[in-house]
């Protein structure tokens, strides 16, 4: 029974998404012949290639015959430098894959690379240095801003695609808007039914060659987000069409949070069986199933269609698989050294997650805290929570920079508990075991000065937590179990030990009044100010059907607007009586803390972020100072 592993496009791609290499450990180790791969990575070094950008080329001439058609800036700009892409672009991959770190000496001379639209962000910065990036690097930065000159480039290549050959296409998601708040399938199923784009026919060549080279039984794939949706159904529409004895199992976070209620029949046209929830088990009673077709089947939280019908079927007696054996994930099929580290955005944080190959592995499954109510915490991977000793996952943790010679890793807890990492920290030293790593966690009082700078000795080079509102009414009403000056604590005790911090913001919040979104702003500056955070990031609440506001939406005040989902249900268009509009202080908050994060404007009234008129903030100008004083 040979079994072959995907995640579908697209996901970063400076690192392998988890899901597979967990997968793979868990089931090699129970005796299954298990092979991954990533298309999401194929695919761009396909697209981003000589021999791709030629076929770019051929496609853009004849959709643009005149070239006074009217086209797309990225598109012109293309048609223009033509030769100049194509005599750079293998070189300039080779360098974003670490292969050719000399060549950063030519990109920041500005004369090597042919700087399209995307390069109009280094005027917008208007700093100090020759473009702009000497003041954010550094002066002795030259790789970094060579690898942001080369991301831009990258990127000016991606808006080519989208805007001239595939509009679903992106660097990090593929067809997003169809799946996203997708209560039915047609978007989804009408687009494959398209003539295909040559992202289309790569992605199909592909799928070919996997199903040549590994001849599989069995293939899984994994879609954690909605941009993994339609790459998903257009490699089972060809498995399905070239080998159809080969059973396609669908499962992922999207699918865990999207289709729970699925009603589609549709669905199944393409896919054979859907999981919920953690995989290991699931997956595994379906292979058992097909290693044995004489003995009744058995399934585990697992829809799958029987006379036209979508039904879920469970079985009470199979349980799921403690994380304490769910093993060991490996990489091995991976081709790790053909990752692109990208340097995209100026956000410190943003950098890490699109810049390096970091090892992902899971402390403890599930959540400790359970209780924000903005969160799924009725859902399995949040309300299941297991952990495993330090002496375990440190002994995981050799495995993997054995298997993969890189001492970087991101674990990728829902937020990591401070009693495991605290553990884990001091088995890193008793080993002598020299790794970098981040997380994301709770602004716990537990987490000191003593044990960040424990914590800092370990390895931890950064951390990520939700301030979200920034206002102790709000988080009071969340259930986030922290006050703003407890936050200002914490993150000084980070910062003071090393340790860079990244703030998820939230505004939108049921009853949230603008004065309280301005002063929230200010509480932001001041954290800035104060150099307690060094990251942030503002987004606007969405209410969830598995959260308590999705479930009891009266108790926040706001009445859910009921839709037909035959497909996905999650998000839920909500009103809210006592509240504001907050779409019109998107820009204004994004805008001051991209600023913030560049040292600019944080003495400035935050009002002037925005371009009409806010109240005044009401905190006290020393509030944040006090906080870390007492």
């Amino acid at each position: 029974m040979r079994t072959l592993l995907l995640t579908p496009p697209m996901t970063q791609i400076n690192t392998p998404y988890p899901a597979t290499a967990y997968l793979t450990g868990f089931l090699r180790a129970r005796g299954f012949e298990v092979f991954q791969a990533d298309p999401a990575l194929e695919l761009v070094l396909k697209l981003l290639s000589r021999t791709g950008l030629s076929e770019i080329l051929v496609q853009l001439q004849k959709s643009y015959p005149v070239s006074n058609t009217k086209m797309p800036s990225s598109v012109g700009h293309f048609f223009t430098y033509q030769d100049e892409y194509l005599t750079t672009i293998d070189s300039v991959i080779r360098f974003l894959q670490n292969q050719d770190s000399t060549l950063a000496y030519r990109i920041v001379t500005h004369n090597y690379l042919p700087e399209g639209p995307r390069f109009k962000s280094l005027d917008e910065l208007n700093l100090p240095g020759s473009d702009g990036l000497q003041w954010a690097f550094g002066s002795l930065g030259m790789q970094d801003r060579a690898r942001h000159l080369a991301s831009l480039y990258i990127d000016d290549l991606v808006d080519v695609i989208r805007d001239g050959i595939d509009p679903h296409f992106e660097l990090s998601r593929y067809g997003e808007k169809l799946a996203t708040s997708a209560t039915s399938f047609d978007p989804i199923a009408n687009a494959i039914k398209q003539s295909p784009t040559l992202v289309d026919i790569y992605l199909d060549t592909i799928t070919t060659d996997y199903l040549s080279k590994y001849q599989p039984d069995v293939v899984a794939l994994t879609v954690p987000f909605p941009g993994n949706v339609y790459g998903a159904f257009r490699m089972a529409k060809t498995i399905k069409e070239l080998s159809p004895a080969t059973r396609i199992i669908l499962g992922g976070g999207y699918v865990n949070t999207e289709l729970r209620e699925l009603k589609e029949s549709r669905v199944f046209d393409y896919i054979d069986y859907i999981t919920l929830d953690d995989g290991e088990r699931p997956l595994l009673t379906l292979l058992e199933n097909f290693s044995h077709p004489t003995l009744p089947p058995k399934y585990l939280r697992t829809f799958l269609r029987e006379n036209g019908n979508v039904i879920l079927k469970t079985d009470s007696s199979l349980h799921d698989i403690p994380f304490i054996d769910s093993g060991v994930p490996t990489y091995d099929g991976l081709p790790l050294n053909q990752y692109l580290s990208l340097c995209e955005l100026l956000n410190p944080m943003h950098r890490l997650w699109s810049d390096g190959r970091w090892n992902k592995l899971t402390l403890a499954h599930g959540c400790y805290w359970k209780k924000c109510s903005f969160c799924d915490i009725s859902l399995d991977y949040i309300s299941r929570y297991e952990t495993a000793g330090a002496s375990i996952l440190v002994d995981r943790i050799e495995q993997l920079v054995a298997e993969t010679g890189q001492t970087g890793f991101h674990f990728v807890d829902e937020a990591a508990p401070p009693k495991t990492l605290t553990a884990l920290a001091r088995e890193l030293i008793k080993r002598k075991l020299n790794i970098s790593w981040w997380t994301n966690i709770r602004f716990e009082k537990t987490f000191d000065l003593e044990t960040a700078q424990l914590l800092a000795q370990s390895g931890c080079v950064a951390i990520s937590g939700g301030l979200e509102v920034a206002s102790d009414r709000l988080l009071e009403l969340m259930e986030k179990g922290i006050t703003v000056p407890q936050v200002a604590r914490v993150t000084h005790a980070f910062t003071q030990s090393g340790i860079m911090v990244h703030a998820y913001l939230m505004y939108g919040f049921p009853s949230q009044t603008l004065q309280e979104t301005i002063d929230s702003l200010e509480r932001v500056r001041q954290l800035f100010e104060a150099g307690c955070i060094q990251s942030g990031f503002w987004h606007r609440f969405s209410a969830t059907a598995h959260s308590p506001v999705g479930k009891n939406p009266a108790h926040y005040g706001i009445i859910i607007q009921p839709t037909l989902s035959t497909f996905a249900n999650n998000d839920l268009s909500f009103y809210d009586p006592h509240g504001i509009d907050p779409q019109p202080l998107s820009a204004g908050l994004k805008k001051a803390i991209y600023n913030f994060m560049h040292g600019i404007g944080i003495d400035e009234d935050v009002r002037s972020w925005f371009d009409f008129e806010v109240p005044k903030a009401k905190v006290p100008k020393t509030f944040i100072q006090k906080a870390i004083k007492n």
